[in-house]
């Protein structure tokens, strides 16, 4: 603090709050403003750490996923993942499709969670109120119910993909055995 603050300060007075740019003093009949530089160590400079790191999002890029498909090694198209009820899309021309490739790439893209939109502004006009760093869809959560469910899902999965495996392995050692029987009977 400088000595005349200090002094104003203990005889009663206020301190000096006016931001307003001093005009610098001179010959020249235009005003010219002086840069006000704070150099005080209480002054912290506070940064976005997450608009540092990453680039900005053009606003509905979902919308160039719009008709993309799937396809196997044989390139015949595969039917597509049925959503959960509680995933519902946001904005104009959104569509399941559109909305399970955005999910998709949010999951690989980003390391922060995914949550939809979580603004009640967003549903009412999201070219304003959109948050770019989340999929256009309505903000929901997962219960503990929900994670059971799916473990049951890829429990009951692994189950048939072991019984599937153990036909398999079953139908090749008989098909073996016969064709070793065929080869010591010829």
């Amino acid at each position: 603090m400088s000595a005349t603050l200090s002094l104003s300060l203990v005889q009663g007075g206020k301190p000096d709050l006016n931001t307003a740019l001093p005009i610098r003093q001179t010959a020249s009949i235009f005003k010219q403003p002086v840069t006000k530089v704070t150099s005080h160590p209480g002054n912290k400079v506070k940064t976005d750490l997450q608009r540092a790191t990453e680039q900005p999002r053009q606003l509905f890029w979902e919308k160039r996923l719009k008709g993309l498909r799937s396809s196997d090694v044989t390139e015949e198209v595969l039917r597509t993942m049925d959503l959960p009820k509680g995933l519902q899309s946001v904005g104009p021309d959104s569509s399941d499709d559109t909305l399970l490739s955005a999910i998709a790439s949010a999951l690989h893209m980003s390391s922060s969670p995914i949550t939809g939109q979580t603004s009640v502004a967003a549903e009412k006009n999201p070219a304003i109120w959109l948050n770019t760093s989340q999929p256009l869809c309505k903000a929901f959560t997962v219960t503990d119910e929900h994670i059971r469910e799916q473990e049951l899902k890829v429990y009951q999965a692994r189950r048939s993909l072991e019984e599937a495996l153990m036909a398999d392995g079953l139908a090749r050692a008989a098909e073996n055995t016969r064709e070793l029987l065929e080869g010591k009977t010829a």
